[in-house]
């Protein structure tokens, strides 16, 4: 072989060498791409995911303050509706309070109910002895049924009729413009056992207070139905 031959021969060597180099890089590059592209995606995706809980945690977030906001603005509704209601109903529980002032001006029927206020009170104590504490207004009245008072609750209960003292310490007077804040009474009696450990509070305003009580849901029922049962 000559030196032409060699020559020729160690070209094509060459030649396939630098071929298969290119391909190799070729295939270095490709690959190198591929991988870049695909790391590439993993990090965008990635970064969507982040982008994506950031967002519905921010989303989840204006919901609940939505809804706090709801919810604060919804029991202020109640509260209204709620204090408006007991406005109506306090201003009812006045108007009754009124009228139990008429019920001492009719002096015959207050006179009745006098006497009917004591029997109950005494039925109630079951005491021999009781002290008697009225207004001072009402203090002529007391003292004129007293007597039928003590007879009708011994024949009720079947005792001796019981002795019946009357306080020196009077209970307070009607309302009146003159003392607005002050306690008052608008009639009726206390009564209790002379050591005063037992009480029969049996004003007008107390029975009130209990009826107003006792009525109170039927009252609300029937001024406001379903609302607020």
């Amino acid at each position: 072989m000559n030196d032409a031959d060699v020559s020729k021969q160690i070209q094509q060597m060459v030649r396939f060498i630098r071929q298969e180099a290119e391909e190799k890089a070729n295939e270095i590059s490709v690959s190198a791409e591929e991988e870049f592209n695909i790391e590439k995606l993993q990090l965008v995706e990635a970064e969507k995911k982040k982008i994506r809980q950031e967002y519905e945690k921010k989303e989840k977030q204006v919901e609940i303050r939505k809804k706090i906001e709801y919810s604060m603005q919804l029991n202020a509704s109640r509260i209204k509706v709620l204090q408006a209601q007991d406005d109506v109903v306090n201003s009812m529980r006045e108007s009754a309070s009124k009228e139990l002032l008429n019920v001492s001006r009719d002096h015959h029927v207050y006179r009745k109910l006098l006497k009917d206020l004591i029997v109950q009170s005494l039925v109630r104590l079951k005491e021999p002895a009781v002290l008697l504490r009225c207004r001072k207004d009402d203090l002529l009245l007391v003292e004129s049924v007293l007597d039928s008072a003590k007879e009708e609750y011994a024949s009720k209960v079947n005792v001796h009729p019981p002795e019946i003292f009357i306080d020196k310490v009077h209970l307070p007077p009607a309302p009146s413009h003159h003392n607005v804040h002050g306690p008052f009474c608008s009639g009726g009696v206390v009564l209790a056992s002379r050591d005063g450990k037992i009480v029969c509070e049996n004003t007008l305003d107390a029975r009130l207070d209990v009826a107003f009580r006792k009525k109170l849901p039927e009252i609300r029922k029937w001024l406001f139905g379903q609302v607020s049962a």
